[in-house]
Protein backbone atom coordinates (compact mmCIF):
# COMPACT_ATOMS: atom_id res chain seq x y z
CA UNK A 1 0.00 0.00 0.00
CA UNK A 2 1.35 3.43 -0.99
CA UNK A 3 0.16 6.73 0.41
CA UNK A 4 -0.78 9.62 -1.91
CA UNK A 5 2.32 11.56 -0.85
CA UNK A 6 4.73 9.45 -2.84
CA UNK A 7 7.84 10.91 -4.39
CA UNK A 8 6.73 11.90 -7.86
CA UNK A 9 3.34 13.50 -7.31
CA UNK A 10 2.28 17.11 -7.76
CA UNK A 11 4.76 19.60 -6.40
CA UNK A 12 3.47 21.92 -3.70
CA UNK A 13 4.17 25.57 -3.06
CA UNK A 14 4.17 27.39 0.23
CA UNK A 15 2.96 30.70 1.58
CA UNK A 16 6.17 30.86 3.61
CA UNK A 17 7.48 34.08 2.07
CA UNK A 18 7.08 36.22 5.15
CA UNK A 19 6.95 39.93 5.89
CA UNK A 20 5.82 42.27 3.10
CA UNK A 21 5.71 39.44 0.56
CA UNK A 22 3.17 37.36 2.47
CA UNK A 23 0.08 38.53 0.54
CA UNK A 24 1.76 38.13 -2.85
CA UNK A 25 2.90 34.65 -1.86
CA UNK A 26 -0.56 33.63 -0.65
CA UNK A 27 -2.14 34.86 -3.88
CA UNK A 28 0.53 33.01 -5.85
CA UNK A 29 -0.32 29.79 -4.02
CA UNK A 30 -4.02 30.19 -4.89
CA UNK A 31 -3.23 30.79 -8.56
CA UNK A 32 -0.87 27.81 -8.62
CA UNK A 33 -3.57 25.56 -7.19
CA UNK A 34 -5.94 26.81 -9.90
CA UNK A 35 -3.42 25.94 -12.61
CA UNK A 36 -2.69 29.58 -13.44
CA UNK A 37 1.08 29.20 -13.41
CA UNK A 38 1.87 32.47 -15.19
CA UNK A 39 -0.16 34.41 -12.63
CA UNK A 40 1.50 32.45 -9.81
CA UNK A 41 4.98 33.28 -11.14
CA UNK A 42 4.12 36.97 -11.29
CA UNK A 43 2.99 37.02 -7.65
CA UNK A 44 5.96 34.96 -6.45
CA UNK A 45 8.33 37.33 -8.25
CA UNK A 46 6.63 40.27 -6.55
CA UNK A 47 7.03 38.49 -3.20
CA UNK A 48 10.72 37.94 -3.96
CA UNK A 49 11.15 41.61 -4.85
CA UNK A 50 9.75 42.50 -1.43
CA UNK A 51 11.86 39.84 0.32
CA UNK A 52 15.11 39.57 -1.69
CA UNK A 53 16.90 36.29 -1.15
CA UNK A 54 13.99 34.56 0.63
CA UNK A 55 14.51 30.81 0.03
CA UNK A 56 10.77 30.07 0.15
CA UNK A 57 10.19 32.52 -2.68
CA UNK A 58 12.93 30.90 -4.76
CA UNK A 59 11.41 27.49 -4.04
CA UNK A 60 7.91 28.64 -5.02
CA UNK A 61 9.21 29.96 -8.32
CA UNK A 62 11.12 26.73 -8.94
CA UNK A 63 8.12 24.55 -8.12
CA UNK A 64 5.86 26.59 -10.39
CA UNK A 65 8.22 26.43 -13.37
CA UNK A 66 8.75 22.73 -12.63
CA UNK A 67 5.02 22.00 -12.63
CA UNK A 68 4.58 24.09 -15.76
CA UNK A 69 7.31 22.03 -17.43
CA UNK A 70 5.55 18.81 -16.42
CA UNK A 71 2.24 20.03 -17.88
CA UNK A 72 3.55 21.56 -21.12
CA UNK A 73 6.77 19.58 -21.65
CA UNK A 74 8.96 22.67 -21.72
CA UNK A 75 12.70 22.04 -21.41
CA UNK A 76 13.32 25.74 -20.83
CA UNK A 77 10.96 25.75 -17.85
CA UNK A 78 12.83 22.77 -16.38
CA UNK A 79 16.10 24.66 -16.64
CA UNK A 80 14.61 27.72 -14.95
CA UNK A 81 13.11 25.51 -12.20
CA UNK A 82 16.49 23.92 -11.50
CA UNK A 83 18.14 27.34 -11.28
CA UNK A 84 15.59 28.52 -8.72
CA UNK A 85 15.98 25.31 -6.68
CA UNK A 86 19.73 25.89 -6.50
CA UNK A 87 19.19 29.50 -5.46
CA UNK A 88 16.88 28.30 -2.68
CA UNK A 89 19.35 25.69 -1.42
CA UNK A 90 22.26 28.12 -1.58
CA UNK A 91 20.42 30.15 1.06
CA UNK A 92 18.88 27.29 3.02
CA UNK A 93 20.47 23.86 2.44
CA UNK A 94 17.95 22.33 4.89
CA UNK A 95 14.90 23.36 2.85
CA UNK A 96 13.32 19.90 2.75
CA UNK A 97 10.70 20.59 0.07
CA UNK A 98 13.35 22.08 -2.21
CA UNK A 99 15.78 19.22 -1.69
CA UNK A 100 13.00 16.79 -2.56
CA UNK A 101 11.82 18.78 -5.58
CA UNK A 102 15.33 19.06 -7.00
CA UNK A 103 15.80 15.30 -6.59
CA UNK A 104 12.48 14.72 -8.39
CA UNK A 105 13.52 16.96 -11.27
CA UNK A 106 16.89 15.24 -11.65
CA UNK A 107 15.32 11.78 -11.65
CA UNK A 108 12.76 12.88 -14.23
CA UNK A 109 15.69 13.89 -16.45
CA UNK A 110 17.42 10.50 -15.98
CA UNK A 111 20.03 12.09 -13.72
CA UNK A 112 19.39 9.82 -10.75
CA UNK A 113 23.10 9.65 -9.87
CA UNK A 114 23.16 13.42 -9.40
CA UNK A 115 19.99 13.27 -7.30
CA UNK A 116 21.53 10.68 -4.98
CA UNK A 117 24.85 12.51 -4.84
CA UNK A 118 23.14 15.76 -3.89
CA UNK A 119 21.18 14.14 -1.07
CA UNK A 120 24.27 12.30 0.16
CA UNK A 121 26.18 15.58 0.23
CA UNK A 122 23.34 17.11 2.23
CA UNK A 123 23.47 14.20 4.68
CA UNK A 124 27.26 14.51 5.06
CA UNK A 125 27.02 18.23 5.74
CA UNK A 126 24.23 17.77 8.32
CA UNK A 127 25.17 14.63 10.30
CA UNK A 128 22.52 15.31 12.94
CA UNK A 129 19.64 15.91 10.51
CA UNK A 130 17.36 12.92 9.77
CA UNK A 131 15.71 14.56 6.74
CA UNK A 132 18.42 13.70 4.16
CA UNK A 133 18.11 10.03 5.10
CA UNK A 134 14.33 10.14 4.64
CA UNK A 135 14.74 11.62 1.16
CA UNK A 136 17.44 9.07 0.29
CA UNK A 137 15.03 6.35 1.41
CA UNK A 138 12.39 7.74 -0.97
CA UNK A 139 14.80 7.54 -3.88
CA UNK A 140 15.95 4.05 -2.95
CA UNK A 141 12.36 2.81 -2.73
CA UNK A 142 11.51 4.36 -6.11
CA UNK A 143 14.44 2.42 -7.58
CA UNK A 144 13.27 -0.83 -5.97
CA UNK A 145 16.09 -1.01 -3.41
CA UNK A 146 13.93 -1.76 -0.37
CA UNK A 147 16.86 -2.82 1.81
CA UNK A 148 18.67 0.48 1.27
CA UNK A 149 15.43 2.39 1.86
CA UNK A 150 14.93 0.62 5.19
CA UNK A 151 18.55 1.24 6.20
CA UNK A 152 18.22 4.96 5.46
CA UNK A 153 15.02 5.18 7.51
CA UNK A 154 16.65 3.36 10.41
CA UNK A 155 19.53 5.87 10.19
CA UNK A 156 16.98 8.69 10.33
CA UNK A 157 15.29 7.17 13.38
CA UNK A 158 18.65 6.68 15.08
CA UNK A 159 19.01 10.48 14.88
CA UNK A 160 15.36 11.22 15.74
CA UNK A 161 13.49 8.21 17.17
CA UNK A 162 10.17 10.07 17.16
CA UNK A 163 10.34 11.42 13.60
CA UNK A 164 6.79 10.94 12.25
CA UNK A 165 7.78 10.98 8.56
CA UNK A 166 10.42 8.31 9.03
CA UNK A 167 8.04 6.16 11.07
CA UNK A 168 5.32 6.35 8.43
CA UNK A 169 7.76 5.57 5.63
CA UNK A 170 9.13 2.60 7.56
CA UNK A 171 5.58 1.41 8.23
CA UNK A 172 4.85 1.56 4.51
CA UNK A 173 7.86 -0.60 3.72
CA UNK A 174 6.93 -3.15 6.34
CA UNK A 175 3.30 -3.27 5.32
CA UNK A 176 4.32 -3.79 1.68
CA UNK A 177 6.56 -6.65 2.85
CA UNK A 178 3.61 -8.30 4.62
CA UNK A 179 4.64 -7.41 8.17
CA UNK A 180 1.36 -5.78 9.16
CA UNK A 181 1.98 -6.08 12.89
CA UNK A 182 5.22 -4.09 12.78
CA UNK A 183 3.70 -1.62 10.31
CA UNK A 184 0.89 -1.01 12.79
CA UNK A 185 3.43 -0.28 15.51
CA UNK A 186 5.29 2.20 13.27
CA UNK A 187 2.10 3.98 12.20
CA UNK A 188 0.84 4.18 15.77
CA UNK A 189 4.14 5.66 16.98
CA UNK A 190 3.93 8.29 14.24
CA UNK A 191 0.35 9.19 15.19
CA UNK A 192 1.35 9.51 18.84
CA UNK A 193 3.80 12.24 17.79
CA UNK A 194 1.58 13.89 15.16
CA UNK A 195 -2.12 13.00 15.44
CA UNK A 196 -3.00 15.20 12.43
CA UNK A 197 -2.38 12.47 9.84
CA UNK A 198 -5.78 11.29 8.60
CA UNK A 199 -4.38 8.90 5.99
CA UNK A 200 -2.16 7.21 8.57
CA UNK A 201 -5.04 7.06 11.04
CA UNK A 202 -7.13 5.32 8.38
CA UNK A 203 -4.40 2.73 7.84
CA UNK A 204 -4.17 2.09 11.60
CA UNK A 205 -7.93 1.58 11.76
CA UNK A 206 -7.86 -0.76 8.77
CA UNK A 207 -4.99 -2.83 10.15
CA UNK A 208 -6.58 -3.04 13.60
CA UNK A 209 -9.82 -4.20 12.01
CA UNK A 210 -8.01 -6.81 9.92
CA UNK A 211 -6.15 -8.14 12.95
CA UNK A 212 -9.34 -8.32 15.02
CA UNK A 213 -11.10 -10.19 12.21
CA UNK A 214 -8.22 -12.66 11.96
CA UNK A 215 -8.35 -13.30 15.71
CA UNK A 216 -12.11 -13.92 15.61
CA UNK A 217 -11.74 -16.30 12.67
CA UNK A 218 -8.98 -18.25 14.42
CA UNK A 219 -11.13 -18.59 17.55
CA UNK A 220 -14.08 -20.16 15.72
CA UNK A 221 -14.56 -23.93 16.25
CA UNK A 222 -14.02 -26.16 13.23
CA UNK A 223 -17.18 -26.75 11.19
CA UNK A 224 -19.25 -29.82 12.17
CA UNK A 225 -19.52 -32.37 9.34
CA UNK A 226 -23.02 -32.59 7.93
CA UNK A 227 -24.83 -35.92 8.45
CA UNK A 228 -25.50 -37.96 5.32
CA UNK A 229 -28.73 -37.16 3.55
CA UNK A 230 -31.63 -39.54 4.19
CA UNK A 231 -31.32 -42.67 2.06
CA UNK A 232 -27.70 -42.02 1.20
CA UNK A 233 -25.27 -44.91 1.54
CA UNK A 234 -22.11 -44.09 3.43
CA UNK A 235 -19.01 -45.34 1.64
CA UNK A 236 -16.78 -47.58 3.74
CA UNK A 237 -13.48 -46.13 4.79
CA UNK A 238 -10.31 -47.53 3.23
CA UNK A 239 -8.44 -49.79 5.71
CA UNK A 240 -4.86 -48.69 6.50
CA UNK A 241 -2.39 -50.01 3.98
CA UNK A 242 -5.03 -50.60 1.31
CA UNK A 243 -5.03 -48.58 -1.93
CA UNK A 244 -7.80 -46.09 -2.38
CA UNK A 245 -10.70 -46.80 -4.67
Amino acid sequence: MRFPAALFLLLSVTAGCGGMGRNDSAQGVQLYQQGNYLGAVNHFQQALARQPGNPDCFYNLGATYHQQAKVFGSTADREVAEQYYHLCLARNPDHVACQRALAVLLVEENRSDQAVAGLQQWAASRPGNPQPHIELARLAEEHGDVREAENQLLDALALDPANPRALVALGQLREAAGDSSQALIDYSRSLAVDPQQPVVAARVAALNSAQASAVRTAALPPPTPLPPAPGAVALPSVPPGMPGR
